[in-house]
């Protein structure tokens, strides 16, 4: 019976690894043994950052919709609380969006914040 050779299988599991470490400085690149490590480890920071990524843009967002609000005589949270008085459902991300490119459309929803407040 003549026996088998795992080359190919073997060859293809490091051209992957080697595959994804592409770009990695020194022997992190190029020697299989530590590019396993490292490729894994960045799989790691990816998985976090993704979520990580959602946090700080909200953060932006929020500061953004402040420095928008405070303009018109309101804070964030007082402008916040008037929007779901008023039954206004818009996400942080597109008030942010509106309170960069569109003033007199954010200056609108303040209004309507303002009025549902008092």
């Amino acid at each position: 019976m003549a026996r088998v050779k795992r080359g190919t299988t073997t060859h293809a599991r490091h051209k992957k690894v080697l595959e994804m470490a592409r770009g990695y400085r020194g022997r992190n690149s190029t020697s299989f043994r530590i590019a396993i490590e490292k490729v894994e480890k960045g799989l790691q920071y990816a998985y976090r950052d993704r979520r990580v990524r959602k946090r700080s843009f909200r953060r932006l967002w929020i500061q953004r919709i402040n420095a928008g609000a405070r303009l018109h005589g309101l804070t964030y949270s007082q402008f916040m609380n008037g929007l779901n008085k008023a039954g206004i459902e818009v996400d942080r991300k597109i008030l942010s969006d509106l309170a960069i490119r569109e003033p007199e459309a954010f200056e609108a929803l303040v209004k309507q914040a303002q009025a549902s407040i008092e």
